[in-house]
Formats: structure tokens, sequence, C-alpha cells
């Protein structure tokens, strides 16, 4: 039986990571901990002195070996937190960023006074970002659209871990390709980084993500440039379009979508001050 306690585990972890040149290696030491050990926030901060199992420690090990090749925590735990909702993630599905909450904060400010909302998240991956929007509104109703089969399974059983299957559908397509109807929102975090860029990408993402979910061509538009095309056939005449950003890349993409037929109301920033998401809409007379 193994005398190492949670906190000793964690404290240790920390230090080699710290030692290996990670970011947040106090952060990344509880979370594995945590992570193999099931214990809540509270009880780590209750129960320091627990001791770990024969098995935990082993678990930990490689989970610390694993950390310290470059993989990512969210990887590694197969979980994300987002919005203070639990994702799974798989190597199908792109790792839910921080920043991209920006996009939720972003839509619910719009969908405000709009009752029963209808939401389409194109590109929905994980179902992050729409099924964060309906978590949040209990009235609305919404569809995600995604290229990858395995990332619609992902996206589907995060819907039903949180509870929210009977509001939302999950299809395969190329952005708006077969679907009928508008929706009061369309959101999306689309693949904006520029092909040749990605090899010089931070490893945990260049060799953790999807390509798919981040090769946005040789400028880094491709995506862009197919959504403000679609986007009008699919939003209703008061509804917006909220649209993720890489850095630097807001006027590019208003460029795109004014000639598109879309007005560009703002690009709202995020919380570092990078502009992260822009808010679109058709023209109103």
């Amino acid at each position: 039986m193994t005398l190492t306690t949670r906190d000793h585990a964690m404290r240790m972890l920390g230090v080699r990571l710290r030692a290996a040149g990670l970011s947040t290696p106090e952060l990344d030491a509880r979370l594995l901990v945590q992570g193999v050990t099931g214990a809540s926030d509270i009880e780590m901060l209750r129960e320091p002195g627990t001791r770990m199992s024969d098995e935990e420690e082993a678990r930990l090990a490689v989970f610390e070996r694993r950390r310290l090749a470059g993989e990512p925590v969210s990887r590694i735990l197969g979980m994300r937190e987002f919005w203070g909702l639990p994702f799974a993630v798989t190597p199908a599905t792109l790792d839910p960023r921080p920043d991209s909450e920006t996009l939720v904060e972003t839509a619910l400010a719009l969908l405000r006074e709009t009752a029963e909302p209808r939401i389409l998240d194109l590109g929905t991956g994980t179902g992050c970002l729409l099924l964060s929007l309906l978590h949040e509104r209990a009235d609305a109703q919404g569809t995600g659209i995604d290229i990858s089969d395995e990332a619609l399974a992902v996206a589907a059983s995060n819907a039903a871990r949180l509870d929210l299957s009977a509001r939302v559908s999950f299809r395969r397509g190329n952005w708006t390709d077969g679907i009928g109807g508008r929706f009061d929102l369309v959101i999306s975090n689309p693949p904006y980084i520029r092909r040749g860029d990605i090899e010089a990408l931070e490893r945990e993402v260049r060799e953790h993500d999807p390509l798919l979910a981040l090769d946005g061509g040789e400028d880094g538009l491709d995506a862009y440039r197919a959504l403000a095309a679609a986007i009008p056939d699919v939003l209703t005449q008061t509804g917006h379009a909220v649209i993720e950003l890489g850095e630097g890349q807001g006027e590019a993409v208003r460029a795109i979508f004014e000639p598109a037929g879309m007005a560009v109301l703002r690009i709202v920033p995020d919380l570092a001050g990078i502009p992260r998401a822009l808010v679109a809409a058709l023209p109103r007379g």
C-alpha cells in the first residue's frame, strides 16, 4: 500500500512539470491527480492527506509521461471544461479554448430579446458553443453541423451528458449544404490557421488538434469565404451571425463578409483584448 497522499503527489508532480518548462504546472498537476483519484475540488482541499492507491499512483505515472511528452491535460483526461460545463474531447475534435467563450457571451446578449431562438452551429466539433447556449437558454433549439462523423458522435455524447439531447440535432454536412429553414443565430469557430503556419504552432496544438479543424487554407481565410457565401441563405432577417476570428484577421474577414451582402455590426474582443468574435447580420432597411 502506497504512503503517498494526494497533496504530496500533486506538489511533487507540479515541481517536475515546472522543471520541464510547462506553462501551468500546478494546475496541470492538480487536474491529473484529480483525474486518477476522482477527487473533487472540495475533497482536494478538505482531505489533502488521503492516501493514493497503488493503482492510482501507477496511472498518475502514465499521465505524467504523456504530459511531459507534450500531450495536453484535456487530451489525457478526455475532458475539457468550457463555460463551466464538462465536454468530452477526442482526437477528432478541437480542444475548446477559453477564448471561444467570448462567442457564447456575445451570442447570449444578441438573443436576449428573441423568444424560442433557433441556433445553427457550423463546424460544431465537441458541440461546446451550441450546447453552452442551449444550457443557458431552455427555450432554444439547436442544430450542429460537422463534416466529421467522429466529431458528431462526440457532440452527441456531450449533449446526452448535459441532458440536452431533446433540443438539439446533429448532422453531417459541408457548412450549410442541404439545410432547410432559417435560424435566429448562426455561430461558428471555423479553421483559420494559415496552412504554412501550422508547423510553427505550439506542440500541444500541432500534434493533438485535428488538422481539419486548424487548416484555413493558404491565407487562413477559406472557411470565412464559404461562411460569408452560405450564411445569408439560412439567417432570419433579424438574426445574427457570430464567427470566431484568428488573431489579426478582423478586417480581412470584414472585407469578405460585407461584399457577400452581410453587414458587419461589430468585432468583439476576448478577455485579453484580442478581437475574437465578428458579429454580422443581413442588411436592415
